[in-house]
């Protein structure tokens, strides 16, 4: 029976373009979207961009004009990347908005009339010069735990402790070079403490990873704490009602933006239903987030409990991933290794990247390294070499024949490829795409081998031989064809380019309609080698990210 489906990918931040580490998620997404979609389900994919909190009040700033503009230039930017990659979001939306707005209060509101919303005073460091309390990545010290050197406000890369900003030794601001003093200020907190019960039964229902539920029975373990909410002014968000100068933190407003993005596009399809009512806790629609693990947190405690708080839904699941290496190194654009989805798009096709990062992609939390040689060996190999040189060498025969297939064909083997549909899609499903496109690469392998071992180059010197080099041919480009509707959510725009080729817009759902007596256009190249240029080019623009 066809799901309801709601799916997200994290926001992106609105204070600059996009890398590799976003496109990474958006492309396990969009496969999952698509694949969803191929199998009829009912799938509605949303986005937005992050667009609350002090980088980008301070971004506008350094660039002279108003947070807004800057929001709204920046998200255009986002949305241009991610189509450039054909990602398929229904709606891509910005978290500064006026249904997040609505969305953010409403479960604020909720949460407050249960007794969830708390005040503390704490204490903070604060920038005199510069008029802000200081949030931790605006400030470096000597980590309390080792000694090391220039650590941020929260953590320590060096030994991995865990402390509050107030904590460092001889901090300094990053915008004043000074030491920062230490103010108290009353903030709300969101008590998830009380909500314990509510989230251990939701992550024990939920089939959440293995390496996320060892994650989080840590955290269960230390004990869950209030969540600060709130931040003071100056700050770039929404106001919290009631009081003058505080506002909600981005994290909570972040979330609610797959909320609010979901309403901006009901809205604009003039749907009877609303936002909460797909959220409702009665509803029938399952909801998805993919998020890297960064915030897992974020996503698999806050997140949860804030929903419970406004009685909504809670996700069916969230599926997290690891992080992206560039090179076998950390990207670091201060170490000329940093890729931007731009930069990439100016030079290469972006189903190639796509096809690489999908062989990478398992459903664990492994991190994952795009190493640009193995990349272009891995396209050129598996997409130039395997796939497409099956309608290459198919074409050359055919052309003998009009373009036109056979009636007659090797109909055991092409059974034997669609019967191999229920296992492809399964690993999609379960998000294992490497071990779904190595199923895929090895059917190339066979179809390759069926040609060279009936050599119809030799078969075609004999006039005598021709119904069966045509037979030959035919069934080596409706395993093509087969390929082709497997590789699909991973290469779209290929793939829709081979459709033409074959004058065939057929889906996986008739994937046994084989094509018998039928004209297909003349072959050209499909896609093309990536050369040794090309792969210098995108190391320079890496240096250059």
């Amino acid at each position: 029976m066809s799901r309801q489906l709601l799916i997200t990918s994290a926001l992106p931040y609105a204070n600059g373009p996009l890398h590799f580490g976003h496109l990474l998620e958006h492309v396990q997404t969009d496969i999952w979207v698509r694949v969803n979609k191929l199998l009829e389900n009912d799938c509605t994919y949303v986005c937005a961009s992050d667009a609350h909190g002090t980088p980008v009040m301070l971004k506008a700033e350094d660039e002279g004009i108003e947070p807004e503009e800057l929001i709204k230039k920046i998200t255009k930017d986002h949305k241009k990347s991610l189509e450039g990659f054909y990602i398929s979001h229904d709606n891509y939306h910005t978290t500064h908005s006026e249904e997040n707005k609505k969305y953010s209060e409403l479960i604020f509101s909720r949460a407050d009339k249960k007794g969830l919303i708390l005040k503390k005073t704490i204490e903070q460091l604060f920038d005199e010069s510069k008029g802000l309390f200081l949030s931790d990545r605006y400030v470096q010290g000597t980590c309390p735990s080792c000694g090391s050197e220039n650590q941020y406000g929260d953590n320590c890369e060096s030994c991995g402790a865990k402390y509050e900003a107030t904590e460092l030794k001889n901090p300094i601001s990053t915008f004043s070079g000074q030491t920062p003093s230490i103010k108290e200020s009353e903030h709300l907190f969101f008590d998830l403490s009380l909500l314990e019960k509510e989230i251990s039964k939701w992550i024990k229902d939920t089939n959440l990873q293995t390496a996320v539920k060892n994650k989080l029975k840590e955290w269960f373990d230390e004990g869950l704490r209030p969540w600060d909410i709130s931040r003071d002014k100056p700050y770039f968000g929404f106001n919290i009602p009631g009081y003058e100068d505080k506002y909600f933190y981005v994290w909570l407003d972040a979330p609610i933006g797959y909320i609010a993005s979901l309403d901006n596009f009901l809205t604009n399809s003039a749907s009877n239903i609303t936002a909460e009512d797909i959220w409702n806790k009665n509803s029938d629609v399952d909801i998805y987030h993919f998020i890297g693990k960064d915030i897992l947190n974020f996503h698999t405690l806050f997140w949860p409990a804030l929903l419970d708080a406004g009685d909504l839904k809670k996700p069916k699941n969230v599926f997290v991933h690891g992080f992206m290496t560039l090179n076998g190194k950390k990207m670091s654009k201060s170490k000329d290794n940093f890729l931007l989805i731009q930069d990439y798009l100016n030079l290469l096709e972006p189903d190639y990247m796509r096809y690489f990062l999908a062989t990478k992609l398992s459903n664990g939390i492994d991190d994952l390294d795009l190493d640009l040689l193995d990349f272009q060996k891995k396209v050129n190999t598996d997409l130039v070499g395997k796939f497409i040189n099956i309608a290459s060498r198919s074409q050359g025969f055919l052309k003998q024949f009009d373009n036109k297939t056979s009636s007659a064909l090797d109909e055991d083997l092409l059974n034997l490829f669609a019967f191999k549909k229920e296992e492809i899609f399964n690993h999609y499903q379960d998000r294992n795409y490497s071990k779904a496109l190595k199923e895929v690469m090895s059917l190339a392998d066979q179809a390759n081998q069926y040609v060279d071992k009936n050599e119809p180059w030799i078969l075609n010197k004999d006039s005598k031989n021709k119904d069966e080099v045509h037979k030959i041919a035919s069934t080596a480009l409706n395993l093509f064809r087969i390929l082709n509707l497997y590789l699909e959510p991973v290469i779209p725009q290929t793939s829709a380019t081979i459709k033409r080729y074959l004058r065939c817009e057929d889906t996986i759902q008739n994937i046994d309609n084989f094509l018998r007596d039928f004209e297909i256009n003349t072959f050209s190249p499909l896609i093309t080698r990536i050369e040794d240029d090309d792969i210098n080019k995108l190391i320079e623009a890496c240096k250059n990210g």
